[in-house]
């Protein structure tokens, strides 16, 4: 009997690329939400603080209009992180069912783009490989069945 094999490679790839998405996507909610001395939050909309009071507070009418596009985006991001993390947990456990677990992950790793700006590039670029890698694998641990060929000895 031998041991089933697992899609390591696939998994390993994927599992990065969630990480990095999900990072992305903290990234991008601290610039949607602020933290004290960037603008976006309470502390960047007080003139002479942070970015606006470099900037002369320019930007801060333009900002506060596309902050719930950019909160909805950011919200997306963490998703699709969650998404690949939890396609690649599941492909590794369920290496049978890896067509779906791999199109998850290479759909939400794509999909990434729009919401964590791809994982800062790395976690799509890792995700579409830990997709197509998940896509493709097969099972060559699995024991075939053999079959007997019985040949006839009369003539």
């Amino acid at each position: 009997m031998s041991v089933p094999s697992k899609p390591v490679a696939a998994f390993a790839l994927s599992l990065v690329a969630g990480v990095f998405i999900l990072l992305g996507s903290v990234v991008m909610s601290m610039f949607v939400l602020g933290f004290p001395g960037m603008m976006g939050g309470t502390e960047g909309t007080q003139v002479g603080t942070g970015m606006t009071g470099m900037m002369g507070g320019m930007m801060v009418p333009w900002m506060l209009g596309t902050v719930p596009v950019l909160a909805v985006l950011a919200a997306f991001g963490i998703a699709s992180g969650i998404m690949v993390t939890l396609g690649s947990v599941m492909l590794y456990t369920r290496p049978v069912e890896n067509h779906l677990w791999g199109a998850i992950i290479l759909a939400f790793s794509v999909v990434s783009i729009l919401g964590s700006m791809g994982g800062l590039m790395v976690g799509l670029v890792l995700g579409t490989l830990g997709g197509i890698l998940a896509l493709t694998w097969t099972n060559t641990g699995q024991l075939r069945e053999q079959t007997r060929v019985a040949l006839s000895t009369s003539a």
